[in-house]
């Protein structure tokens, strides 16, 4: 490591412990010549696989980009950023686990709806929308009725229903006649 005062070559570590919540390793660092001191901070490089796109064009991987995506989806949503940023890394591990140095970008934008319809029904079908070109009303119901499709129970305790609860909605609506 290059000091950054003087540019020396040699510098010696004086302390290292973890950051980032566990992802970097931030070290204090002493150059041996002028001895000035400073930090670095550092991460594992991971091999991410680069994304081919429907029309054959090839893209790395851009996390920021997913970021985007998936906040944008979940805007005034009642959902954590502890939330968000656990959906984000699971998507990024599935990502560098897979082995592949390519992977359809059809494949990510599958994963990300996955994980969405398990976290929120609103943001699931506002990403759904724009990822697959919702053209008209019927292809929003369409969408809609597939969430009906049963998920567990842990995952529907977790989430605001989009459809809302109909059991419930008929109880309420049964004391309110009365």
């Amino acid at each position: 490591m290059h000091c950054p005062f003087c540019a020396h070559e040699e510098t010696k570590v004086t302390d290292s412990r973890l950051a980032g919540e566990g992802r970097q390793v931030r070290r204090r660092r002493e150059c041996l010549k002028c001895e000035e001191r400073f930090t670095t901070f550092e991460t594992a490089e991971l091999v991410m696989p680069h994304l081919v796109k429907q029309d054959g064009t090839r893209e790395p991987f851009d996390e920021a980009k997913l970021r985007r995506g998936i906040v944008r989806a979940l805007e005034k949503r009642p959902v954590s950023t502890e939330d968000i940023e656990a959906l984000i890394m699971r998507i990024v591990h599935r990502l560098s686990v897979v082995g592949e140095r390519e992977l359809a970008s059809r494949q990510l934008g599958e994963w990300v709806m996955e994980e969405l319809r398990d976290l929120d029904e609103i943001a699931y079908v506002r990403f759904a929308s724009v990822y697959r070109r919702f053209q008209d009303v019927e292809a929003f119901r369409q969408e809609i009725e597939r969430l009906k499709e049963p998920l567990s129970a842990e995952v529907r305790r977790r989430q605001m229903s989009l459809l809302g609860d109909t059991s419930e909605g008929a109880a309420k609506a049964g004391r309110k006649r009365r």
